[in-house]
């Protein structure tokens, strides 16, 4: 097992922050997913323990936008906030924790952007070795030179995501290294942590959770983690779950695979998702539904994700928020609900969309006479 600079079962310094409260400085760490829930994760004595400061992401609430939508309470959980800016980590650290316990020196994985990033980062971390398989042209930038800066090995391939996985999943079978999708059960460990992270800020599971759904682990995975909290006496109810694909990579909602899914959502761009009976499993056990949003209701809602709460996601992360708005005005009634909307990834993954759609700029002279003119001052 390649040195981590710890013992296993001891915490690495990473994590730890200044704090000063009445003239002292302390020391804080940022615990991860791994310590902080480890009496629901699959943890032994011979797990490496350690994070990037994942998990613990904050739940905002966003009234104006409650007031906008016709919804009792409406809060936003930012995963974009998690390390490599996306919901990808919770399941991560798990994945990699349990690969170096088994004595593996690399890890493998399909991507869209956000496992790529995620995995080449705690690949780093840890000194592992990371391959990656993406679709060429249709991964975002801003993930592409994340896993390029954290020394990933890269492969790009002439077909979608589905077609990389399975090339994947076929050279993990042959030769030694773990595979760390979300076929993965460890990744879905840690994801479920998001869920218990809502109901201990809420103190009760919501009455609803939007989604976004495209390889459909994550939303598994948050039905996990509530389905736990409530068998454990945490929680008292249990959310309807409600995915949301895109229009154009539907293949749930349409009942067949999608052999050349297209949306602007690359991140959910997913023709034929590994966890498609799970997330039908959660819907149907949880009286929820899974719908599809245009890449129009996806942008729109993006848009007013950020003009009406402040938040940047990238647009794949916009279709929880779409969903919402579509259900009510399509009549559903959330005048009296608390609903969550998962915000998976930061809108910094993806800049070229909000950049196309952007309006011209003022360009002017440097004078403040012009200035003041231009902004109806003068």
């Amino acid at each position: 097992m390649p040195s981590l600079g710890f013992s296993l079962g001891h915490y690495g310094d990473l994590g730890l922050s200044e704090h000063r409260k009445d003239g002292q400085l302390t020391k804080i760490m940022r615990t991860g997913v791994l310590a902080k829930y480890k009496d629901f994760l699959p943890i032994t004595a011979n797990t490496p323990l350690f994070s990037l400061g994942e998990g613990n992401t904050p739940l905002v609430r966003c009234d104006q936008l409650a007031k906008e939508i016709d919804c009792g309470e409406l809060h936003l959980k930012l995963e974009g906030c998690n390390p490599t800016g996306s919901f990808k980590d919770r399941g991560m650290v798990v994945a990699v924790a349990k690969a170096l316990e088994a004595g593996s020196q690399a890890i493998m994985c399909a991507s869209t952007g956000n496992t790529s990033a995620s995995a080449a980062a705690y690949a780093a971390y840890c000194q592992l070795t990371a391959i990656i398989i993406v679709p060429k042209g249709r991964i975002a930038m801003g993930k592409m030179a994340q896993a390029i800066i954290y020394g990933a090995k890269i492969v790009t391939i002439d077909g979608n995501f589905d077609q990389a996985l399975e090339i994947v999943r076929s050279l993990t079978d042959k030769h030694a290294v773990a595979l760390v999708n979300s076929l993965n059960p460890h990744r879905i460990e840690g994801q479920k942590t998001a869920a218990f992270e809502i109901i201990d800020s809420l103190g009760e599971a919501p009455d609803y959770l939007f989604i976004p759904v495209g390889n459909a682990g994550n939303i598994t995975a948050y039905w996990k983690g509530f389905m736990e909290y409530y068998q454990s006496g945490r929680a008292q109810i249990k959310p309807g779950m409600m995915g949301f694909q895109a229009e154009g990579a539907a293949p749930i909602v349409r009942g067949h695979t999608i052999k050349e899914p297209e949306t602007i959502a690359s991140a959910i761009q997913i023709g034929n998702p590994a966890s498609w009976q799970k997330a039908v499993a959660a819907r149907d056990e949880s009286g929820g539904i899974i719908d599809m949003v245009s890449d129009d209701e996806i942008l729109s809602a993006q848009k007013l994700m950020a003009t009406g709460a402040g938040v940047f996601c990238e647009p794949a992360s916009a279709a929880s928020l779409a969903g919402l708005v579509k259900l009510s005005r399509n009549g559903m009634d959330f005048s009296q609900k608390r609903v969550v909307c998962v915000v998976t990834g930061t809108g910094l993954k993806d800049t070229e969309v909000a950049l196309k759609s952007a309006p011209p700029f003022l360009e002017l002279p440097a004078d403040i006479v012009a200035v003041e003119q231009a902004l109806g001052w003068g």
